[in-house]
Parts: C-alpha cells; sequence; structure tokens
C-alpha cells in the first residue's frame, strides 16, 4: 500500500478509536452510573420528555438483588458451643468433681481416695450428686418452658422486614414498598439548578462544588472520568445550559429518604480541549448540542436534593 495511504488509513483509525471517548466527554461520560436506592435496577417509566426507556445502570455502588443497600448488616450473635458436659451447672458440677479427682491424685491419696472418697462412700457420693443433678434439670427445664410463650411473640426482626414487597418497571423483584412522594415547584427549579451547577463545577473540575451538588458515589464517578481525560491530555467543558424539557418520572421514599427521578431535555455548548496547547479537540464553542437524560436525586427527610444517579436515553 503506498505510503499517504498508510498515513489515511492511520489517522481514519485513531480517529475512530478516539471519537467515542470525545463524544462522551460530558458530564456522566454517555452512560448510565449512580443509585436509585430499592430502584437502581428498575427501570423509570417514560415520559413525554424522555419516551424511550432509560438505559440501565452500568456503574453502581449497589449490588443488584439488595435493595435499599446502605444500612451496615448485623451479624447474627453465635450459640455458645457447649462444653463436655454441656452447659451451665452441669458442666461446672463435673468440673468440680474432676477437680476434686486430680487434687487426690496431686496429694497421693487416688482418685477420689481419702476424705470419704473410697469405696461404697464414693457410690454413695454418685448417687447423691445425680439425684442433686437430676433437680437441677428438672427445675432449668420448668423455668425454660414458662419462658417460651414470651419469646415466641417476639417478632423475626430481620426476617420479617425483608419481606419482598410489589415490584415496579418489572425489575424490581425483592424491592421493599415505598410511598409517594409530592414534588413541588420549587423542587424542580432546584433540579435545573443542579443541572446547571454540576455542569458549570465539571467545566471547572471543581470538585468541592461537586460535592455540595451529589451523593458522594456521583462525586467519585465525576472525579475519575475527569482524571481520565485528564491522562489523554484533555478537558471538557459544557458552559450556556438551557433547561428546554423536563418532566417527573416518578418519586418515592424509603429508608428515611425521599427520591426524585427527572426525565430532562437540554442543549449546551459541548467542547473538548487539548490541554497542551487548548486547542480545539472535539464540539463546538458556539454551535448548540442536545442531551435527553434520566437524573435522579435524594435528600434526607426536610434536607437538600442530591444528585445521586444520571441515565442515558436513546
Amino acid at each position: 500500500m503506498p505510503r499517504p495511504s498508510l498515513t489515511l488509513a492511520a489517522l481514519i483509525a485513531g480517529m475512530l478509536a478516539l471519537a467515542p471517548m470525545l463524544a462522551d466527554a460530558r458530564p456522566g461520560g454517555g452512560s448510565s452510573a449512580g443509585s436509585r436506592g430499592s430502584r437502581t435496577y428498575s427501570a423509570p417509566p417514560s415520559t413525554n420528555t424522555a419516551p424511550s426507556a432509560a438505559a440501565p445502570m452500568q456503574r453502581s455502588m449497589t449490588e443488584p438483588g439488595r435493595p435499599g443497600m446502605g444500612a451496615p448488616q448485623t451479624a447474627m450473635p453465635q450459640a455458645a458451643r457447649p462444653g463436655l458436659f454441656g452447659g451451665g451447672f452441669m458442666s461446672g458440677l463435673m468440673g468440680g468433681i474432676i477437680g476434686v479427682g486430680i487434687g487426690g491424685l496431686l496429694f497421693g491419696h487416688g482418685l477420689f481416695g481419702g476424705g470419704g472418697f473410697s469405696g461404697a462412700g464414693f457410690l454413695g457420693l454418685l448417687l447423691q450428686i445425680a439425684l442433686v443433678g437430676g433437680l437441677v434439670w428438672l427445675v432449668l427445664g420448668f423455668l425454660r418452658r414458662r419462658q417460651e410463650p414470651a419469646m415466641a411473640g417476639i417478632p423475626n426482626g430481620m426476617a420479617r422486614q425483608a419481606q419482598p414487597g410489589p415490584a415496579f418497571g418489572g425489575g424490581g423483584g425483592g424491592a421493599p414498598a415505598a410511598t409517594p412522594v409530592n414534588v413541588s415547584d420549587a423542587d424542580f427549579q432546584g433540579f435545573e439548578q443542579t443541572l446547571q451547577g454540576v455542569n458549570a463545577a465539571w467545566s471547572r473540575q471543581d470538585l468541592r462544588a461537586l460535592q455540595g451538588l451529589c451523593t458522594p458515589e456521583m462525586v467519585q464517578y465525576f472525579a475519575d472520568d475527569l482524571a481520565e481525560l485528564a491522562s489523554r491530555g484533555l478537558r471538557n467543558e459544557t458552559r450556556d445550559v438551557k433547561l428546554e424539557q423536563g418532566d417527573l418520572a416518578e418519586a418515592w421514599a424509603e429508608n428515611g429518604r425521599d427520591y426524585a427521578t427527572v426525565a430532562m431535555r437540554f442543549t449546551m455548548l459541548d467542547a473538548t480541549f487539548r490541554v497542551a496547547d487548548n486547542s480545539l479537540a472535539e464540539g463546538s464553542t458556539t454551535q448548540r448540542t442536545q442531551a435527553v437524560e434520566t437524573w435522579t436525586f435524594v435528600r434526607a427527610r426536610g434536607g437538600q436534593w442530591l444528585l445521586s444517579a444520571i441515565q442515558q436515553n436513546s
């Protein structure tokens, strides 16, 4: 193949390899990432803004099949292992007898020699021990039976709480039941402000600002994506973000938190630059581009909404 053809082929291959990475350089990396509580792996309902299904999560700290993650697992206490002669009183009693026998050996009286422990005296002692042990066993059994009805009334804690609730969106089997949440006009204004704030902080590479707008999980993903761009000698800016249309897909409460999933169509100036000379590598600083994404926000009751997930819509 002539040299010009080889050069052109290498250039085209390089452009094809770089194009997907550059096209996905904006916040979220063009992927679906984050957590939506028990609905992380359930598809949010379609809306007028996003009639197509949102892409499933590709990065999430919530494990599949384990809704409501975040609460630490409580280790079940292990039952004490019984000793050679069982536990409790009988163990102590038999231990005492063996101790007496060992003491006899040490002092030269035989295993149970001396002190009235020989011959018929020893047999009598065993009969007395058996009698006392039997009485103690009967008393302990009586006390245990009296406690059983009260114990039967205690709910089986975690097992009862883990009963599966209704699935949502065909993919949330095992998710606990959730209650609906009212989303106000002020909340929608806050979502739009977060959309603009996240893109502005991303363009400045300002992780501190992102920490005030997003969950720690999303901040980590943004930090990873920024580092990936920097390692390639690139930086991305998404400026003048304008929300064109948005609507609520679903809102619910679970485990003391409110969730709201919102479909948003917005336009922006999306440009990727080479760090070395600040030249334009992809995008435009004058021509607007459009994106349709589904964002999920979470808050503690009465707290501030934080971005907890971004899902792409085709």
